[in-house]
C-alpha cells in the first residue's frame, strides 16, 4: 500500500483530500500555520497504518461531468508485455504511457536508475535530461505552462529529490499541473539514515497538492492515476510520488482497470454555478458605471470566454502577471497588467471602479499592494475554484466558487440575452484613455546606449509577436511583461508567486520541447528573456538545450548586477550597494566600458557548450543580432549589454496604494 500525505495550503479547500493522510493538526487559514515535522522513522509506521485503509472515502470511478479536467488514455494502447509480469518501474512507466505522456524530464541516480532503464524500453516516452535536478522540474513546469498539460519529472533519493523542493513550491504558488517521481531507498531501509536517504514526502508535505509514498507494487496503476488526476483538476497543482527501488524491482502483473480511491477529494470539486449566483452578476453588471475585469491564472484555459465576456459587455480588462495573455494586450479595452509594476492606467482604472469582477486570482500583494486601499469603492465579484481563496485576502460582495471557464460561459449566455448596450460604458473608457495618454508606457532615448526596454520592443517586431516568452525573475521579467504585448494564453512563462531565479532557462527547454514540431507536434518560437544573475542560477541547462538540440533562443539583458534588488536599493537604501553587483572586483564595466571587464563572458561560455552565442553593445548593432538569433537553427544565445541605472516603472512600493505610484526615474538622489 501506500502512504500519502496532502499539501496544506487549504484544510477545507479541494488542494486537500481527507483520507490517508499522515496524522497531524488541523490547519486554521487564516491563522499564521505552524505544522510540527513527524519523525522520520514513523515514516514506515505510517505506512503500515495506511495498508488496507480507504478512511471514509469508497473506491470510485470519477465521473466526466465531476472531473472536465481529466485527460482520456491513449487510444489503441497496447500492453506490450501482455499477461506476462514485469518490473515496478516498468508498471510505472506504462502508467505514464496511459496517461499520455511522450515527454519528461529526469536525472538518473541509484534510487531512480530502474525507472531510466524503464525508460529505454518505452517506444513512446522521450526523456530530456537535463544536467540538474532544479532544471528538469523547471522544465517541466515550462512544458506544463506553455501546454495546459501535466508536467512530468523524475529524480533520484535524497539530493536528487530536495534539488526538485523549489520547483514544486513553484508550481503549487502558480498552479502548475506537475508529477514529480522520486526514487527511494529499499523500504526495508526507510527511516534509517540510509545513504542518500531524505523523507521527501515529510519535506514537501507543505509544497505539494498531495504526495504518495508507494509500500505496494500493486498499487502503482491507481497511484499514477490519482497522481495525474489530482494534478490537473479543481485548482491545479504537483504531485509527488515516491517509489522505494525494491518496489521498483518487484515483478507484477498490473491490473489496468483499478478504480480511482479519490471519493472524498471529487465530492468536494466545486459543481458550475448556477443560475441564481450567475444572475447576480448580470445585476452588477447592468447597475455598475465603472466596471473593471480583474483576470489572472485561473483563465488560462478560459480565454475565449473572458473575450466573449468584453466583446458582449465592452468592459475594460487588467490582467495579473499570471494572465497576460488571456486577452490580447494589442486591444483597445487592455490596460494591460496592473499591480505593483503595472499600467498607471491599469492601477487607475481599479482605484476609480465601482465594479471589479476577479477573475481566477488570489489578489496577490504584489496586485493589491495595501490592501484596504485596493479597488475600495468597488463591489467585487470573485470567481475561483478554489474555495480557499473566496474572502482570503479580500472580501467579495458576489463570491462564486466555481471552474472559471463553466463560470463564463453560463455568464455570457445571460449577458447575451440581456443585451446590455456597450456604448454605456464610453465614458467610462474616455476616462481610462485620457490617463494612458497622460501616463504611457515609456522609457529614456538613447543614442549609445541599448535600453533594456527597447531591446524587448525589438524582440517582439522581429518575433512579430508570435514568440513564446519564458523568463527568469528581475527587471528583465518585467520588463518583458510590460513591452512584449501578449496576444494569446500560454504565450507567457514564467515565476510569478515564488519569484524563482533560474527559471527561464529551464522553462525555456520545457516549452521548446513541447513545440519542436517533431511526431505531430507544432513548432513555436521559444524565447528565454533572462537577466545576467538569473541565467547564472541554471546555465548549466545550455548543456541539455545543445545536446537535444532544443531551439532555445537565450536573450540576456545583462547589466552586471541583480538589477530589482539594485533598484530597491535605489529607492530605499539610499544607492547603498550590498552584494548586488556581479562582475569583477577590478574592473567595473558600467564605469570603464571595456569589453574585457564584462563578466562573466557568456558567449564564450555558450560556445563552450557548443552553442552559438554573440553579444551587442550599441544600439545600432541590436536588430540585425536579434534576427541573427532567431535565423540561427537550434539553441543560441544573445547578450544585451544594457545600463545597470535604468529602473522598472511604473513603480507601487511594497504596502503602498495607487497614490504611492512612482512614474518618473530620479537619479539625482544617488
Amino acid at each position: 500500500m501506500e502512504a500519502s500525505s496532502c499539501g496544506t495550503r487549504c484544510a477545507d479547500s479541494h488542494r486537500a483530500l481527507a483520507h490517508k493522510v499522515l496524522p497531524r493538526q488541523p490547519i486554521n487559514l487564516r491563522q499564521p500555520r505552524s505544522v510540527k515535522r513527524a519523525d522520520r522513522a514513523n515514516l514506515r509506521t505510517y505506512a503500515k497504518v495506511a495498508q488496507g485503509s480507504t478512511g471514509s472515502a469508497k473506491a470510485v470511478e470519477a465521473q466526466p461531468s465531476a472531473a472536465p479536467q481529466a485527460a482520456a488514455a491513449p487510444r489503441e494502447w497496447v500492453d506490450r508485455f501482455g499477461d506476462q509480469p514485469r518490473k515496478g518501474c516498468d508498471i510505472l512507466v506504462q502508467a505514464l504511457e496511459r496517461e499520455g505522456v511522450d515527454t519528461l524530464f529526469a536525472y538518473p541516480g541509484g534510487a531512480s536508475m530502474e525507472i531510466h532503464q524503464a525508460l529505454t524500453r518505452s517506444p513512446t516516452v522521450q526523456n530530456i535530461l537535463c544536467r540538474h535536478e532544479q532544471g528538469e522540474i523547471f522544465a517541466a513546469e515550462g512544458y506544463a505552462k506553455a501546454t495546459g498539460r501535466v508536467g512530468v519529472c523524475i529524480a533520484t533519493s535524497g539530493p536528487g529529490a530536495t534539488n526538485l523542493v523549489t520547483g514544486l513550491a513553484d508550481a503549487l504558488l502558480d498552479s502548475v499541473p506537475l508529477v514529480a517521481i522520486t526514487g527511494q531507498v529499499p523500504s526495508r531501509l526507510i527511516g534509517s539514515d540510509a545513504f542518500q536517504e531524505t523523507p521527501i514526502v515529510e519535506v514537501t508535505r507543505q509544497i505539494t497538492k498531495h504526495n504518495f509514498l508507494v509500500m505496494n507494487v500493486a498499487d502503482i496503476p491507481r497511484v499514477i492515476k490519482e497522481a495525474f488526476f489530482l494534478a490537473r483538476t479543481g485548482r491545479p497543482g504537483p504531485v509527488l510520488v515516491d517509489i522505494p527501488k525494491d518496489i521498483q524491482q518487484t515483478l507484477a502483473v498490473p491490473d489496468w482497470d483499478v478504480p480511482m480511491d479519490l471519493g472524498a477529494y471529487i465530492s468536494r470539486l466545486p459543481p458550475p454555478p448556477n443560475t441564481a449566483q450567475l444572475q447576480r452578476v448580470v445585476e452588477a453588471i447592468k447597475e455598475a458605471k465603472k466596471p473593471v475585469l480583474y483576470v489572472g491564472g485561473g483563465c488560462l484555459d478560459a480565454s475565449e470566454e473572458v473575450r466573449e465576456l468584453v466583446r458582449l459587455t465592452g468592459i475594460p480588462v487588467a490582467q495579473t502577471l499570471m494572465g497576460l495573455g488571456v486577452f490580447p494586450e494589442t486591444d483597445p479595452l487592455s490596460l494591460q497588467m496592473l499591480g505593483m509594476h503595472g499600467t498607471v492606467y491599469a492601477n487607475y482604472a481599479v482605484n476609480e471602479a465601482d465594479l471589479l469582477i476577479a477573475l481566477g486570482v488570489r489578489f496577490d500583494d504584489r496586485v493589491t499592494g495595501k490592501l484596504e486601499a485596493f479597488a475600495n469603492k468597488s463591489r467585487v465579484v470573485h470567481i475561483d475554484i478554489d474555495p480557499a481563496e473566496i474572502h482570503k485576502n479580500k472580501e467579495a460582495h458576489v463570491p462564486i466558487c466555481a471552474d472559471v471557464k463553466p463560470a463564463l460561459q453560463g455568464l455570457n449566455k445571460l449577458l447575451a440575452q440581456a443585451n446590455i448596450p456597450k456604448e454605456r460604458l464610453s465614458d467610462w473608457v474616455a476616462e481610462i484613455n485620457a490617463t494612458r495618454e497622460e501616463y504611457p508606457m515609456g522609457y529614456p532615448a538613447s543614442d549609445d546606449l541599448i535600453m533594456p526596454q527597447r531591446a524587448i520592443e525589438v524582440l517582439y517586431e522581429e518575433t512579430k509577436g508570435d514568440a513564446i516568452v519564458c523568463t527568469g525573475v528581475g527587471q528583465h521579467q518585467m520588463w518583458a511583461a510590460q513591452f512584449y504585448p501578449k496576444g494569446r494564453a500560454r504565450q507567457w512563462i514564467s515565476s510569478g508567486g515564488l519569484g524563482s531565479m533560474g527559471f527561464g532557462l529551464p522553462s525555456a527547454l520545457g516549452a521548446a520541447a513541447a513545440f519542436d514540431g517533431k511526431n505531430g507536434r507544432q513548432k513555436k518560437i521559444v524565447v528565454d528573456v533572462d537577466g545576467d544573475g538569473s541565467f547564472l542560477m541554471n546555465c548549466q541547462e545550455l548543456a541539455t538545450a545543445a545536446i537535444e538540440g532544443l531551439e532555445t533562443k537565450c536573450f540576456i539583458l545583462n547589466n552586471q548586477h541583480l538589477g530589482m534588488v539594485m533598484q530597491w536599493e535605489d529607492r530605499f537604501y539610499k544607492g547603498n550597494r550590498a552584494h548586488t553587483y556581479l562582475g569583477k572586483k577590478d574592473g567595473d564595466y558600467q564605469k570603464s566600458k571595456k569589453v574585457e571587464d564584462i563578466y562573466p563572458d557568456f558567449p564564450m561560455m555558450a560556445q563552450s557548450f557548443g552553442v552559438p552565442a554573440r553579444r551587442v553593445i550599441h544600439p545600432d548593432d541590436l536588430r540585425p543580432a536579434i534576427r541573427e538569433m532567431l535565423d540561427t537553427p537550434g539553441p543560441y544565445l544573445l547578450e544585451v549589454m544594457v545600463p545597470h541605472i535604468e529602473h522598472v516603472l511604473p513603480m507601487i512600493p511594497g504596502g503602498g496604494s495607487f497614490k504611492d505610484i512612482i512614474t518618473k526615474a530620479d537619479y539625482t538622489d544617488y
